[in-house]
């Protein structure tokens, strides 16, 4: 889903948009300035990579349990 805004900028920053990308083309440009700094596409897809990955999260189950009870084992000395 898009979202409308209205941005405020430069009046020279407008023209010169206009002059490089071209009127109808700031959005996009703009957008895909903005996305690499606010999204982090690669960073969702490679958690879901992991969690479709049954033998990691069965060793990464194994572990936190391992932990868990290492860790209650030394609160009891």
């Amino acid at each position: 889903m898009q979202k409308r805004m209205n941005i405020t900028m430069d009046e020279a920053v407008y023209e010169g948009l206009v002059r490089v990308v071209g009127r109808r083309k700031i959005s996009g440009f703009l957008q895909s300035l903005a996305r690499p700094h606010v999204v982090n596409d690669e960073l969702v897809e490679g958690y879901k990579a992991m969690g479709q990955d049954e033998k990691r999260e069965q060793e990464a189950l194994a572990w936190s349990e391992a932990l868990i009870v290492d860790s209650q084992g030394k609160a009891s000395h």
